[in-house]
């Protein structure tokens, strides 16, 4: 979880920046605005699947199963067993697949989606607020996940914000795959 952590709190912060509460301050017009939110969700099925193919290729390719063997058989495999249409295929081919063998990112591909299911719950709750400038969820996300950094364990945290453990729920809402 630590490693899902560390995107999440710069993640959650682009949130406001599209809202039609901040665009309209900033002098766009509600046809614009309305424009603008609609676009966030254009392709969202295309690149949601194509992340998560990614990702399990990196797990795959990880497994003590893939050792001695060919990684293109690997990830080949892998898209075969998922169904994935050749139209879509790998994000990353994997000579240029960099994350999964530097970085950090070795079989923690998957934790680019994870902060996007943290920052989309959490940001979640300043829309159940009804305010997303909600001062006291505000405080709230400030005491439990900002200002605790490294002082507990991330899954605390985000428990100690939401009162739960997150769900994906938000995040399908935000890439427009499940109705609102």
């Amino acid at each position: 979880m630590s490693r899902d952590f560390v995107e999440f709190p710069s993640k959650i912060m682009e949130n406001w920046i599209v809202s039609r509460e901040v665009l309209g301050s900033l002098g766009f017009p509600p046809e614009l605005i309305d424009a603008i939110r609609r676009a966030e969700t254009y392709g969202h099925g295309f690149a949601t699947v194509e992340l998560v193919s990614c990702a399990l290729v990196d797990l795959a390719l990880h497994s003590e199963r893939a050792c001695g063997i060919d990684p293109k058989q690997i990830a080949q495999f892998e898209l075969a067993k998922l169904g994935m249409p050749d139209a879509i295929g790998l994000r990353h081919q994997l000579p240029y697949f960099t994350h999964v063998f530097d970085g950090g990112y070795a079989s923690a591909y998957y934790s680019y989606l994870w902060s996007e299911v943290l920052d989309a719950d959490a940001f979640a709750a300043f829309k159940e607020a009804g305010d997303l400038f909600d001062p006291a969820t505000a405080a709230r996300f400030r005491a439990e996940v900002l200002a605790q950094g490294d002082k507990r364990d991330p899954m605390e945290s985000f428990i100690a914000f939401r009162g739960r453990e997150p769900d994906g729920r938000p995040l399908m809402e935000a890439r427009g795959l499940e109705a609102v």
